[in-house]
């Protein structure tokens, strides 16, 4: 038995990977059971360290306005990304060349350049020529960096998900009428962002874990930022890090469950499915085609169906 894409495993095969998923679990257990015996013999597992997660003033002091700093610049990069990603990605396609190669030079040149860089050039940048004031400038900083460089890398998700579309559909739209720029907007993107949607959500993903980046180098008070001051307080360092860490799975997978909703609401929309319809689900009607094309006794019958009215 095989499928599209690989040979469907055979008795042995199976057996091996039970095995292999055996051997891989009991090793994570070990792993896991190591690393608790080792905290507790270091008394990291005292109540005593985990406790300032049960008070409020470890929220409302610490980490609520770190995580509220963390989707702050998160939800500016994203709102400015996304359509200058798109912009970009569009224009990488233009049939103007004094269009698409600054695009794609603006492109490569800053999905080249790690995002940590870019914000210490804008933290920079900000400093020395803008009148940003000091405590402005590390947000300002910090939503530059994650623009410049995931602008540029939605820019080739937006570009690769068109190409991904059948040409057909921009013959069928350009043999109706459509110029290319309602061919883009009325036919190409609302079928294209469907299958981007995982691709992009996974790039909003790393802009809310970049964001950590702001507050260890240009001392941006965001969630991992607030951590040190948190763990410097209650003496729990270990412990800060791990509650940060839940903190970001938390964030990450309300964004992830919310895309993948958003996408089954799009795969059932009519207007943005880019579904291709295979022969079965398809209905055809033999006496439409007749009376479409004609009965087919001869050249004149079979056209005269056709365009008759014409």
């Amino acid at each position: 038995m095989t499928s599209v894409l690989y040979d469907a495993p055979g008795p042995r095969a199976k057996r091996r990977n039970v095995l292999f998923s055996v051997v891989f679990v009991a090793l994570l257990a070990l792993l896991a059971w190591w690393v608790w015996r080792t905290m507790d013999d270091k008394g990291q597992l005292k109540w005593a360290l985990w406790k300032p997660y049960t008070t409020s003033e470890a929220w409302t002091t610490y980490l609520l306005p770190g995580l509220g700093n963390t989707l702050k610049a998160a939800a500016l990069s994203m709102i400015i990304a996304l359509p200058l990603g798109a912009f970009f990605g569009i224009s990488r396609m233009s049939d103007h060349r004094w269009v698409r190669v600054p695009a794609g030079v603006v492109v490569e040149f800053f999905r080249s350049i790690p995002v940590l860089l870019l914000m210490l050039f804008a933290n920079e940048f900000y400093s020395r020529y803008t009148n940003v004031t000091t405590d402005d400038r590390p947000l300002y900083a910090v939503v530059t960096g994650l623009v410049l460089y995931n602008a540029s890398v939605l820019a080739e998700i937006v570009r690769a998900g068109i190409l991904a579309l059948p040409k057909g559909q921009t013959e069928a739209a350009y043999a109706i009428g459509l110029r290319k720029g309602q061919t883009m907007t009325s036919i190409l993107l609302p079928q294209a962002v469907t299958a981007m949607l995982p691709a992009i959500v996974s790039q909003l993903v790393v802009i809310v874990k970049d964001t950590a980046l702001g507050g260890v180098m240009i001392g941006y008070a965001e969630l991992l930022s607030a951590r040190s001051t948190f763990a410097a307080n209650y003496a729990n360092v270990i412990q800060s890090f791990v509650g940060v860490a839940i903190i970001f799975i938390v964030v990450n997978f309300l964004l992830t469950s919310f895309a993948s909703w958003l996408e089954r609401r799009l795969r059932r929309s009519k207007k943005s499915t880019g579904a291709v319809l295979g022969e079965d689900t398809v209905e055809v009607n033999p006496a439409a085609i007749a009376g479409t094309y004609g009965t087919g006794d001869g050249v004149g019958g079979g056209f005269g169906g056709g365009f008759g009215g014409v």
